[in-house]
């Protein structure tokens, strides 16, 4: 008997000793917000979304393709992936109306923070909540919540906002090997909303007749966004099965510098995906990784259009690395599967 159950109080009920699991005669399905490509679905776009979906290296997409995916994507920042969000964009809502909607959204989860009375106190939740936003492609620091949280307050309040996946931890892996599960270090963590709507309410980025063009964002902005929207679409290519898609990054320990933005598990092999908010950026960090790894395939996620280089530099320390760069723009992320694939 297939079910479907919808809740923030789902994982809540599953968890308590007093439920009574039937192990072996379910399996778990979670379901994500609508990606990119369903956003287009919704719009019509099936013509634009046909050569994006057919997109493969060695082959070309065109410029007035890529320009028009272009649009298309900044608008989908804007508005996100949330089924009554998007309903009403495509409706033709107006900019600051779909805005007002992800704020009343994001004020009934807030409400709903009292359903976990006894678990933490809600002003707790919704510190960690703003925080999650506001460190976004960042390392997430428990003791940086607000003045007055402690720690292991912090640690608690962003547990239960997982639970209930309004947030998604994004684990530091050591990634000396598959499975990037087996070497992960949980005092390092980055931290995504659900979707990118949630971001939007809580920074409350400004609508009104039009939404904000992509360049006028101030950099920092950009940057926090290019990190939602990548693990969102990320998240897309990861089995929802079992307990829901997982993401990785690494970081440089010992004082040096040196980050991965994220790293997924995919045709069997270990999969560094950089990310940049706009058309060009250094990688020094991606050479190093690649040398000391021992990869021959990273990603490369910009607002360029699609293209494969083989990269052959000296790495910051004067080593030799080669590898094959598949840089794809930030709206093809989800179809990274089949991309790899060939």
């Amino acid at each position: 008997m297939p079910v479907v159950a919808a809740g923030s109080l789902l994982d809540f009920a599953l968890a308590d000793h007093n439920f009574s699991m039937p192990v072996g005669r379910i399996s778990f399905q979670h379901i994500e917000p609508m990606g990119f490509p369903e956003y287009l679905l919704a719009h019509g776009q099936e013509r634009l979304l046909a050569p994006l979906s057919a997109w493969r290296p060695g082959t070309e997409l065109s410029a007035a393709a890529h320009e028009q995916a272009l649009r298309w994507f900044y608008r989908f920042a804007m508005v996100g992936g949330m089924p009554a969000v998007v309903a009403a964009d495509v409706a033709g809502r107006q900019p600051r109306q779909v805005r007002e909607l992800q704020k009343d959204l994001v004020a009934a989860y807030r409400a709903d923070f009292a359903k976990y009375s006894g678990r933490m106190d809600r002003n707790i939740l919704d510190a960690v909540l703003q925080a999650v936003v506001a460190s976004l492609g960042r390392k997430f620091v428990h003791t940086h919540v607000r003045e007055g949280v402690k720690q292991h307050q912090a640690k608690h309040a962003l547990d239960l906002l997982s639970m209930a996946q309004l947030v998604h931890q994004v684990r530091h892996t050591a990634a000396n090997g598959l499975p990037l599960g087996a070497e992960v270090k949980n005092s390092f963590r980055k931290v995504v909303a659900a979707d990118v709507a949630v971001v939007h309410a809580l920074l409350d980025t400004p609508a009104a007749q039009a939404y904000p063009e992509w360049a006028s964002l101030a950099p920092a902005l950009r940057g926090q966004l290019t990190d939602q929207l990548a693990a969102a679409q990320l998240r897309l290519t990861v089995s929802g099965a079992g307990g829901g898609p997982e993401l990785y990054f690494w970081q440089r320990e010992g004082g040096r510098p040196g980050e991965i933005d994220y790293l997924v598990q995919m045709q069997g092999r270990i999969i560094p995906v950089e990310l940049k908010s706009g058309a060009s950026g250094a990688m020094k960090s991606l050479h190093q990784f690649m040398f000391e790894r021992r990869l021959a395939l990273a990603v490369r996620a910009d607002t360029n259009p699609p293209s494969v280089m083989a990269v052959n530099v000296n790495t910051t320390q004067g080593n030799a690395v080669s590898y094959r760069l598949i840089s794809v723009p930030l709206y093809l992320l989800w179809n990274l599967p089949a991309i790899l694939g060939e």
